[in-house]
């Protein structure tokens, strides 16, 4: 069975969920990438200010704001010294000393620390998230989901093997020049490989990215971390909606 068969067997077998938090003010695809504008990681009034990473973030902020460059390298360099962070984390990072004209080391550049497979379904947007921190996650259109924190290492090979994937797909391709594109169309399917250099991805419609030899492997990839995803038990997956 193929990805977008099985995202579409889905729509009638989505896991059953339970209440969760509110999706923040971005959203939840805004938030999968790593990218957001430096002045929104954290939010101004996040209460996360206080806390690491966050305070290395707001501190940078706070250098921007009184022109201070110096400094507010210094503050993203701490998050990227910290070890045990989430991808995420190093990704906001990156975007922020991009944002200051600090490029990352050639060595580090093209690592792919997430992976987001984007489809375009008839009835809305669905997504993959798999992070090189273990964790993943997996949106249905309707806003159902499986979050996965890394409780155990169960999926890891999964994670790994897509991240593999698209680390292949990564070395081929430059880094997108642009802000990030609006969510893919009905019919298209965007891989998305997140790097200290920046988004790299690809985008086709189903059948043509499943016969890539670059991209197939990515999709064959993610349709197996769904599979294993949804598969999981609700007390080791959170299920959201």
């Amino acid at each position: 069975m193929g990805l977008r068969q099985f995202f579409d067997k889905l729509k009638g077998a989505a896991p059953t969920p339970i209440p969760a938090p509110t999706p923040p003010p971005t959203g939840i695809r805004e938030v999968l990438f790593g990218d957001l504008p430096a002045a929104q990681w954290p939010a101004p009034d996040s209460d996360l200010r206080a806390v690491e990473p966050w305070v290395w973030f707001a501190a940078a902020q706070q250098a921007q704001a009184q022109h201070d460059a110096v400094a507010a390298e210094q503050a993203l360099r701490r998050v990227l010294a910290t070890a045990g962070l989430e991808s995420r984390h190093y990704l906001q990072a990156w975007q922020a000393l991009r944002e200051l004209g600090v490029t990352p080391p050639a060595e580090a550049a093209k690592q792919v620390l997430g992976v987001v497979v984007e489809v375009g379904l008839e009835q809305g947007l669905d997504l993959l998230a798999a992070y090189a921190d273990g964790s993943a996650r997996y949106y249905n259109y309707s806003g159902a989901g499986v979050v996965w924190e890394n409780p155990d290492d169960s999926l890891a090979p999964l994670i790994r093997a897509l991240l593999g994937a698209g680390q292949q797909v990564a070395t081929q391709i430059g880094p997108w020049e642009e802000v990030r594109p609006a969510a893919p169309g009905k019919g298209q399917v965007r891989l998305n490989l997140l790097t200290p250099s920046g988004l790299h991805f690809g985008q086709a419609p189903f059948d043509t990215l499943w016969q890539d030899a670059l991209g197939g492997p990515v999709l064959v990839a993610a349709q197996q971390l769904m599979q294993a995803l949804i598969a999981k038990p609700e007390q080791v997956a959170e299920r959201r909606q």
